[in-house]
C-alpha cells in the first residue's frame, strides 16, 4: 500500500516538472499578471514564440520584437481578446488568428495588403489598427467584421476608400495616405459612423451624395487636402454639404473662397406679411417658468402698465377692448407675486404692448398745439386658476383713456343763461338793501 502512494506521488511529480503550461508558469522571458493568463513579451528581441504560453490566456503582447512570421502559430489561444503585434517585421496579419479576438494591434509593421481571409472569420473583432504600414489594398468581405467599432488604416498608401466596410462600426481613419476618389456606393451603408478622419491625402473634390447617409456623423477631418475649388462643377457638393451638416468639420476647403461659400449658402426665406390691423408685439420676460412659485390658485394676477400718449386731441375720448390669443404653454410667474402654489394655467407673464392706432373716427381730431401727456392705464388679466376651469382660454387687455378738460387761462368762461342768473341777483339784493334803507 505505501509503495503505490509513493509511485503515484513521484508521477505526480514528473508530471508537475514537464507540464508548466498546466499550471500557468510564466516565461522567462516576458511578464505576467491575472494568473499568468495576460502576458507581455514585448522588447525582447524575439523571433519565435516563447515556450511556456498557455493555452488559456486573454492578452498577449509581442510588440517591439524581430517576427517575420506568425502564421498559424496564434491559432490554439482560443481565449485570446488582445494581440497586441506591433512594430515588427511583418509581411502580412498572421494566417488563422484565433476567433476570440476582441483587439487586434498591427502598427508599424510592412504589411502591404489586408487580405479577405485576414478578416473573414473574425466575428468578435471590435479595434483594428493596421495604421504605419505600407498598405495599398484593403479587401474587405460584405457582412463580416459585424462587431467592429474602430478601423484605423492611416498612413498607409490606399489610393482609394475601402469598400465593403462594416455597417456597424463608428469610427474610420484614413488619414495620411494617397487618398483621391470614393466609389459610388463606399459610405452609403454606414449609418452608425461617428467619426471620419480624412486629413493629409489627395482629395481635390467628393463625389456627389458621398456623404448622404452618413446621419450619425460628428467630427469629419478635410484639412491638407489639394481641394480644386476652381472646379465649379465638382466642389460645389462640398461646400453645400459642410454647410448644412451638423458635424464638427476640422479643415473645411477653400476657405479663402469667399465667393464659393456664398453660392453655397441657402437663400433666406421671404418675412411673412403682417396684418393691416392695430399691431401687438409682445416680448415676455422670460421663455418658461423655472420654479413652482406663483400666486395662490383660486386668484388671477393682475399687472397695470401706466402709458403716455403721443398725439392725442384734447376733446377726443376713446375705449377699445383687444383680444390677445393664449398661449400653448405656461407663462412665466410674476416676479412681484407672492410664493405659493399654482396649476399649469394659473401663471402670468410681463408684456410690453405697443399699439399702433387704426385709422377712423379719432384720426380725423386736429391735433392740438402742445401734446398732452394723458396717462393710460392698461389693465391685462392673464391665466386661469383652477376654480374658473369654463373661462375661454384667453387673455382680454381692456384699454380706455379720457381726456380732462383744461382752459387756457385756467378760468371759467360763463355761458348767456349763467350771465342773466347773476344779474337778476344783484337786482333783488340791491332792491332789499333799499328798502331797508329807506
Amino acid at each position: 500500500m505505501e509503495y503505490q502512494v509513493l509511485n503515484t506521488s513521484t508521477c505526480l511529480l514528473v508530471l508537475l516538472c514537464f507540464t508548466p503550461t498546466a499550471l500557468g508558469v510564466c516565461p522567462s522571458t516576458c511578464t505576467c499578471s491575472g494568473n499568468d493568463r495576460n502576458v507581455d513579451c514585448s522588447g525582447r528581441n524575439l523571433t519565435i514564440l516563447p515556450h511556456g504560453l498557455q493555452d488559456n490566456i486573454t492578452y498577449l503582447n509581442l510588440s517591439f520584437n524581430q517576427f517575420v512570421d506568425l502564421d498559424h502559430q496564434l491559432t490554439r489561444f482560443t481565449n485570446l481578446r488582445t494581440l497586441d503585434i506591433s512594430n515588427n517585421w511583418l509581411k502580412n496579419v498572421p494566417a488563422h488568428l484565433p476567433k476570440s479576438l476582441w483587439e487586434l494591434y498591427a502598427i508599424n509593421n510592412n504589411i502591404k495588403v489586408l487580405q479577405k481571409l485576414d478578416t473573414a472569420y473574425q466575428w468578435n473583432l471590435r479595434v483594428l489598427d493596421v495604421s504605419r504600414n505600407m498598405v495599398e489594398r484593403a479587401v474587405l468581405i460584405n457582412n463580416t467584421l459585424s462587431s467592429l467599432k474602430f478601423l484605423n488604416l492611416s498612413s498607409n498608401k490606399l489610393w482609394t476608400v475601402p469598400t465593403n466596410m462594416p455597417y456597424n462600426i463608428e469610427t474610420v481613419d484614413l488619414s495620411s495616405n494617397f487618398l483621391s476618389q470614393i466609389l459610388p456606393g463606399t459610405l452609403l451603408r454606414l449609418h452608425r459612423l461617428t467619426s471620419l478622419y480624412l486629413h493629409n491625402n489627395k482629395f481635390t473634390y467628393i463625389p456627389d451624395k458621398a456623404f448622404d447617409q452618413l446621419f450619425q456623423l460628428q467630427l469629419i477631418t478635410l484639412y491638407n487636402n489639394p481641394w480644386a475649388c476652381s472646379d465649379v462643377q465638382n466642389i460645389p457638393y462640398l461646400l453645400k454639404w459642410v454647410r448644412g451638416t451638423a458635424a464638427d468639420v476640422v479643415g473645411a476647403p477653400c476657405a479663402a473662397h469667399d465667393v464659393l461659400w456664398a453660392e453655397a449658402t441657402p437663400a433666406p426665406a421671404a418675412p411673412a406679411a403682417t396684418d393691416p390691423g392695430p399691431v401687438i408685439k409682445g416680448m415676455k420676460a422670460a421663455d418658461k417658468a423655472a420654479s413652482p412659485a406663483a400666486t395662490e390658485p383660486s386668484k388671477l394676477t393682475k399687472m397695470h402698465k401706466q402709458f403716455k400718449a403721443k398725439e392725442v386731441s384734447t376733446l377726443a375720448t376713446f375705449s377699445q377692448t383687444v383680444l390677445l390669443a393664449s398661449t400653448d404653454r405656461a407663462l412665466l410667474l410674476y416676479p412681484e407675486a407672492p410664493s405659493g402654489a399654482v396649476g399649469s394655467q394659473e401663471a402670468a407673464a410681463t408684456h410690453t404692448i405697443h399699439f399702433q392706432a387704426p385709422g377712423g373716427a379719432n384720426a380725423s381730431l386736429a391735433r392740438p398745439t402742445a401734446p398732452a401727456t394723458t396717462p393710460m392705464t392698461l389693465s391685462i388679466t392673464s391665466g386661469m386658476p383652477t376654480n374658473y376651469s369654463r373661462l375661454p382660454r384667453s387673455t382680454t387687455a381692456t384699454l380706455r383713456k379720457e381726456e380732462s378738460t383744461t382752459s387756457v387761462a385756467n378760468t371759467r368762461v360763463p355761458s348767456g343763461a349763467s350771465t342773466r342768473e347773476v344779474c337778476l341777483v344783484y337786482a333783488v339784493m340791491l332792491n332789499a338793501v333799499a328798502m331797508r334803507i329807506g
